[in-house]
């Protein structure tokens, strides 16, 4: 509830300075090639998994929008602060429905050479096709840096491939996971609420 009247109050424009993202900040991702951002909603694919979709949008003003980072499903929950290192094993919680950015070997609805994105558990539990890698250039993860989540179980990268979807969701991107390494699998961290890592005050940075 914390998180809610905080996101209420800040939405910080993070594309100046270096600093560094950490565990449970509550980020909105970018994807660099398309211009959109990571997305989520209660609509269902109707095909593959019928699980929750995951699509990008141009939309920066949207809620649904915002994931919360939390430590991979097989690691003990990092503390609220912890730096956010290169190679860490991260989940993304969707922020209004509780459900985690998963993958599989569903294939992609539309674009078919892609594996499936979605959203999926209940109140945040779900399994280790949750789990995403951050891949990026330097030792820690800094908003500045554009980064890769590689999905550990099938070393997939998410990709915005540029294929966009009709009624009910349409003009928005399909988000999916591919083994082909490209500006479409860039990631940067645009509007967040950040905590301040655990050697500074631990609080939201600029909170009201």
């Amino acid at each position: 509830m914390i998180w809610i009247s905080v996101l209420a109050l800040v939405c910080l424009d993070i594309t100046a300075g270096n600093e560094i993202v950490t565990c449970t900040s509550i980020i909105k991702l970018q994807n660099i090639q398309r211009g959109v951002r990571l997305h989520s909603h209660e609509v269902k694919y109707g095909s593959g998994s019928g699980q929750q979709s995951v699509t990008g949008v141009t939309n920066g003003d949207d809620v649904n929008s915002y994931w919360v980072i939390l430590n991979g499903s097989n690691k003990p929950q990092c503390k609220r602060g912890e730096e956010i290192q290169c190679g860490d094993v991260i989940r993304l919680r969707h922020f209004t429905t509780h459900r985690n950015l998963h993958s599989h070997t569903f294939t992609a609805p539309m674009t078919g050479s892609h594996q499936e994105v979605s959203a999926f558990g209940e109140g945040g539990l779900g399994d280790d096709g949750d789990n995403w890698q951050v891949i990026c250039s330097s030792e820690i993860w800094y908003k500045t840096s554009p980064v890769r989540l590689r999905h550990v179980v099938t070393s997939k990268y998410l990709t915005v491939p540029g294929q966009t979807f009709g009624r009910p969701i349409a003009g928005q991107y399909e988000v999916t996971a591919h083994s082909g390494i490209s500006d479409a699998s860039l990631w940067k961290p645009v509007e967040a609420v950040m905590f301040l890592p655990n050697n500074e005050d631990n609080s939201a940075h600029d909170e009201l």
